[in-house]
């Protein structure tokens, strides 16, 4: 009996440890790296002008080319493994010249020709929309990405050969996957993912999601209840801060009361120690679509409303997110459509919620590519009838201070709790003409035939009120729109048209026929093969670090303790991030930190984080981190608050036992670069590492995490 006891103990434990190694085969994050198929000479790409193709892969093809709108170009590909669905809108063609500057070229199409190869049509002039054509100045470099894989560099000569531009080193040869990481199975790919849907990794979570998988941790969190830390609660405060309350006497229960510092502070915590991350973080996202900002809305306990709003519909449908939202009074306070009335009826909310929460201000595809009309002109999703029309919709509505339905009332303050209410005196009962889109719903919405009495106008504007959400929800927009948004705070700035048409199929549909389903939309975002894998390779993949995530990806991987290492961080870190142009729920406009339309000056590249990057704020990251790393944060004011440093002791012994510094920097390469260092930036490191006396292990890990930091590879979270 003993003996099968023992035998089955052995078993359950080998099927742990065989389930802990392989439990992220729950899917394969690793797409083949896609190849240019060269012509006979090794270094020049394999191409015929598209007239000229039969249909076969050619033996040989031409080497020159003359740029321009008209010229059309059949290149030549192979180790693609495409999903059912994915075609020409999931790969991007690149040329580069000796100026420097690179070029988007449009994709027109592309072909099977037998079991591997492909050929792709391409037009030798910018896009999208931009008309404008490289140089025949010789040769050229092309390359083409798809699900953020860059393939090797091949030469193409336009209006003639020649010149001394060279392929670079690293991309000479054929590439191949070779992310065979020490240790378990897709290691880095799971770091990658923690920085997407949380606040950054750690060893806790990093072993959690190594034992059950991506999927089993999404559905944890799910259902994980939210926060982890309570929201603070503040009481509403009269407008005019009262003596006892004033900001020169009473400094610290002015900064409770009338500034955000206890958001923040809540906020940066939960971010930083709480356990229910993906919320967090799609929160975070979602805060930076739907704006309200503390500029305006001016006590901590208004912001707090507004954010359980976003918090508790991240996991919900967009739907009601759209209708909650709407109805919140720092919302409707910051957006004026709380003044709002029949006689006075305000622009601000309708148009918000069109250009900026829904539809946006273009029509588009489903896969967020832009639509034009005969001249190539963008066509207008809304026009200024419309606005006049949903401005009447959302007349009336005001706080909250009638006494049995406003359960947060309180004498002397205006209810920023609780939903607004409807004002029936001066809701507009005349017929309002909405968005008219194919298969709409309630495109117009009669006059109110019976409003003899506040009960049966309240009925209506409440009722029309529904009907106007039902039409912005239901516009083909907001699929793209917003989960081109989303895609872009969590995964990557400029996603392909293949990965918004996946996000923007699982919006429009969850498998259930159920639009909106957020938990769809996050699984699509999240689990997608742009997303997944160790190492992104494309030029263009990522975004830059927010300062948020700057500062919370290290205090995560190192956990952050008080300034003195005896206590918990206090969180206070907004007049940090504040330097870097991002103050948390200071929004500047409702146009959010940064707008996702941000080009890089000088480039096509579509980075909107880096709205925020100047010289000011590119040499204040560095002072922050130099700070942060070597020294901690001091308080920033004389009462409670504890500071912010990083606890580096998982590190130290990695330091002390290998006074070569190779295994520290390994280490640091996995927890904060999931692997994906360079050798070059490696030994650039390690030269600065060795520096430090092998005697002085600390200063030798906070040296080494510095420079990893500091650097543009780790600055831009790929």
């Amino acid at each position: 009996m003993k003996k099968i006891i023992r035998l089955a103990i052995f078993s359950i434990l080998l099927l742990s440890f065989c389930f802990s190694i392989f439990a992220q085969d729950d899917l394969n994050p690793e797409s083949p790296v896609p190849v240019l198929l060269n012509d006979a000479d090794k270094t020049r790409v394999l191409a015929v002008s598209s007239n000229r193709w039969a249909g076969e892969l050619p033996t040989t093809g031409q080497t020159v080319f003359k740029p321009g709108f008209k010229t059309v170009i059949t290149i030549f590909a192979t180790n693609f493994d495409f999903s059912e669905g994915e075609s020409v809108n999931s790969v991007r063609v690149y040329l580069k010249q000796r100026s420097g500057k690179v070029y988007q070229l449009p994709v027109e199409d592309l072909v099977r020709i037998d079991k591997k190869n492909y050929a792709l049509k391409v037009r030798l002039f910018e896009s999208p929309n931009l008309r404008t054509q490289p140089g025949a100045d010789g040769d050229s470099l092309i390359y083409l990405t798809w699900r953020g894989l860059s393939s090797n560099v091949l030469k193409i000569g336009l209006g003639s050969t020649g010149g001394d531009l060279k392929i670079p080193a690293e991309f000479r040869a054929t590439p191949e996957n070779t992310n065979d990481f020490a240790g378990y199975r897709w290691s880095g790919d799971r770091i990658r993912f923690l920085e997407q849907a949380g606040f950054g990794p750690n060893t806790e979570l990093d072993n959690r999601i190594r034992r059950v998988g991506l999927r089993i941790w999404l559905n944890e969190q799910f259902e994980t209840p939210y926060p982890y830390y309570p929201y603070p609660n503040i009481p509403l405060m009269q407008t005019t801060p009262p003596a006892n309350c004033d900001a020169t006497t009473f400094p610290a229960c002015y900064r409770e009361r009338y500034t955000q510092l206890p958001l923040q502070q809540w906020f940066f915590k939960e971010a930083m120690y709480g356990n229910t991350q993906l919320r967090h973080r799609v929160s975070w996202a979602l805060s930076q679509i739907l704006v309200t900002s503390g500029i305006t809305i001016q006590q901590s306990s208004h912001m707090i409303a507004y954010h359980k709003v976003i918090s508790d519909n991240a996991f919900g449908n967009y739907r009601n997110l759209l209708k909650q939202m709407t109805l919140n009074p720092a919302m409707g306070s910051y957006l004026d459509m709380v003044r709002s009335t029949k006689t006075n009826p305000n622009e601000n909310y309708p148009r918000e919620i069109l250009q900026l929460f829904s539809i946006g201000l273009f029509k588009l595809n489903q896969d967020g590519t832009v639509q034009t009309d005969g001249q190539g002109n963008p066509v207008p999703t809304y026009t200024q009838e419309n606005i006049n029309n949903f401005s009447k919709v959302f007349t009336g509505w005001t706080f909250c201070e009638t006494t049995v339905v406003c359960p947060n009332r309180t004498q002397g303050a205006t209810n920023y709790k609780d939903p607004m209410l409807i004002n029936p005196l001066n809701h507009d009962l005349t017929e309002k003409t909405l968005l008219s889109y194919p298969n709409a719903v309630n495109t117009t919405i009669p006059a109110c035939q019976n409003c003899t009495t506040n009960e049966a106008i309240a009925a209506y504007a409440n009722d029309s009120l529904d009907k106007a959400i039902e039409n912005i929800f239901n516009h083909p927009n907001v699929a793209p729109f917003i989960g081109k948004l989303l895609i872009q705070h969590l995964v990557t700035s400029d996603p392909s048209p293949a990965y918004v048409a996946r996000v923007s199929a699982a919006f429009n549909n969850n498998g259930s026929n159920v639009r909106g389903d957020m938990k769809a939309v996050i699984r699509a975002i999240l689990l997608d093969p742009e997303a997944r894998g160790n190492v992104k390779t494309a030029p263009r993949y990522g975004k830059l670090r927010e300062p948020v995530q700057l500062i919370t990806n290290l205090t995560r991987i190192f956990p952050a303790k008080s300034f003195n290492g005896e206590d918990l961080s206090d969180g206070s870190l907004g007049n940090y991030t504040k330097r870097l142009g991002q103050n948390p729920f200071y929004s500047d406009t409702v146009f959010n930190y940064f707008p996702p339309t941000y080009i890089v000056p000088g480039t096509t590249i579509l980075a909107p984080e880096f709205g925020l990057l100047n010289t000011g704020t590119a040499i204040n990251r560095t002072n922050l981190l130099y700070l942060l790393i070597f020294e901690g944060l001091t308080p920033t004011a004389t009462d409670s608050l504890k500071g912010t440093s990083l606890d580096f002791s998982e590190m130290i012994p990695y330091a002390e036992n290998d006074p070569d510094g190779n295994q520290l920097l390994d280490v640091l390469n996995y927890k904060m670069m999931h692997g994906a260092m360079t050798a070059e930036h490696k030994n650039s490191i390690l030269t600065a590492v060795l520096a430090v006396p092998a005697s002085n292990p600390l200063l030798r890990v906070k040296t080494a995490v510095y420079l990893i930091a500091a650097s543009s590879q780790y600055q831009v979270q790929r």
